[in-house]
């Protein structure tokens, strides 16, 4: 990036981040827009957080000019499932996703968010990111607020209006919906007219449902099932998290899901997807045992056999014991000289009980499972309703929170050629931000805000794997958040201009 300043007083009052300057002009950038229309030379103004004019622009005098040299200039990514707001405060310039053009992150993930969320949002505006945050409510949230430990049950009335009202409280602090995590304590307990009561409340206000299902195995169908008849009922539009078909056995049969999703959309239901680009998810132990039967040899060996193995089963987080966190299933049995069915239940019993013995703990146990195939992946990444997310964190050993997007670009666009740059633009900020309502972002346009990423096309890419899971992806020059550059030459600046995104139409006081 070259920039040249038209007076020095001026000049130097832009690099201090003073707004002295009335605008900045990208010149010399081919804008791929975001809404998948095909890419073109034009120049693009910024002034204070706002595109102002994209086209054959001329520089006003003090303006400050950047010099995109043939770049591909195209709207800040949105990531529509994160949890990179675990422990953000310890990363506030998201080096991780800025390497990668993300400029907004939708948490509130799977059941799991801050409540109140009003509250929360308070907190980022006092100390803001380098990035924007959008935020679900979480049902398990909700549940634990209203229950305590006892939630092994439906909720009563008194219950359900509890959760509801704190779900319309949310709703009116600008959350963008509910979110459900069906294979996760306390949600997997909620009985479906739970989901589609709350999911109700969710319509009523304005918001949109979101939902890591039941199951993205075995059950599959019948999960899928679920959030259709939520969508069909509540009327509103519904969302599924990092699809996937997670069990050997069914492997291959993406085109059969995707178009039961299809017959869906054509009956009026607004059901959408978002997919990770990896073939190994991150959860907890517990999650690969519906019935939560921790001495159920028969349903841990099926689990090791057909929705992972031993071998593609690694601990990412172990409070019990950090010295295992990188290590299988099949290394830590090998150690023990032990059976890797015994293995899996031991460490999924002592993990239970110490969540029991420290409540305090946020996050006593992950693994990593190797569990999908590369063609289901591709299929559901194409789909013509499918958007990208990470499912990543700021840290952890799934290099997804550090490489999904530049992934993309790289395997599915450059490498397969499965979809056109514009396409996966497209899926990445305008067609993001339409599924998960959110309102003037994700395309380059006057009067959206200037979430903006310069990168090479043809140099792009991910570099976090297993055994490199925090390395920072490649390719990406520059970075605007809200007009503001948090992100040059593959370095965070010091800049933290990062807002609270509200769902679209929210206005204050509800």
């Amino acid at each position: 990036m070259r920039l040249s300043l038209f007076g020095s007083a001026l000049g130097l009052a832009w690099l201090l981040g003073s707004s002295a300057l009335a605008s900045t002009l990208i010149v010399h950038a081919r804008v791929v827009d975001g809404t998948g229309a095909a890419a073109r030379a034009a120049s693009v103004r910024i002034d204070k957080d706002r595109v102002v004019a994209v086209g054959k622009l001329k520089p006003r005098p003090g303006e400050a000019i950047v010099d995109a040299k043939g770049l591909t200039l195209a709207p800040g990514f949105i990531d529509a499932h994160s949890h990179h707001d675990r422990q953000a405060e310890k990363t506030p310039e998201m080096a991780m996703l800025a390497a990668q053009g993300v400029t907004t992150i939708v948490v509130g993930q799977d059941g799991e968010s801050a409540l109140p969320i009003g509250a929360y949002f308070d907190q980022l505006t006092r100390s803001p990111l380098a990035v924007n945050v959008a935020s679900y409510t979480g049902h398990g949230s909700l549940r634990a607020r209203a229950m305590g430990q006892d939630y092994k049950r439906p909720a009563t009335p008194a219950e359900m209006a509890a959760m509801s009202a704190d779900l319309a409280r949310d709703l009116r602090a600008g959350s963008l919906g509910l979110s459900t995590g069906l294979e996760y304590d306390p949600g997997i307990y909620g009985p479906p007219e739970e989901v589609v009561a709350l999911a109700k409340t969710a319509a009523a206000g304005g918001g949109r449902y979101i939902s890591h299902m039941r199951s993205e195995d075995v059950k599959l169908d019948a999960a899928i099932d679920e959030v259709i008849a939520i969508g069909r009922d509540a009327k509103l539009p519904v969302q599924i998290s990092h699809l996937k078909i997670g069990i050997v056995d069914r492997w291959g049969e993406a085109p059969k899901i995707l178009a039961k999703l299809d017959a869906a959309r054509a009956q009026g239901v607004d059901i959408t997807a978002d997919v990770y680009p990896y073939g190994y998810w991150q959860s907890n132990l517990s999650v690969l045992l519906p019935e939560r039967n921790f001495e159920d040899r028969a349903a841990a060996r099926f689990a090791l056999t057909k929705l992972t193995t031993p071998e593609g089963l690694r601990i990412a987080v172990f409070a019990p014991d950090p010295s295992l966190v990188g290590k299988t299933i099949a290394q830590i049995a090998a150690e023990r000289r032990a059976d890797p069915v015994e293995t899996y239940l031991a460490l999924t019993k002592q993990s239970e009980a110490y969540r029991a013995a420290h409540p305090e703990v946020e996050r006593v146990d992950a693994v990593i499972g190797s569990a999908m195939s590369e063609a289901d992946i591709a299929a559901f990444v194409a789909w013509k309703h499918s958007v990208i997310c990470s499912d990543g964190m700021t840290h952890g050993l799934h290099p997804r929170g550090f490489g999904a997007f530049a992934k993309i670009l790289r395997v599915y666009v450059r490498e397969k050629h499965l979809l056109t740059l514009e396409q996966a633009v497209h899926k990445m900020s305008a067609q993001t931000a339409a599924q998960l309502g959110i309102a003037e972002r994700g395309t380059i346009a006057p009067g959206f805000h200037a979430d903006l990423v310069l990168f090479d096309p043809a140099r792009i890419a991910d570099r976090a794997d297993l055994e490199h899971p925090n390395a920072l992806a490649t390719g990406v020059s520059t970075v605007w958040v809200n007009g503001a550059v948090v992100f040059d030459k593959g370095v965070p600046t010091a800049a933290r201009p990062g807002q609270v995104v509200r769902r679209a139409g929210w206005r204050p006081g509800g």
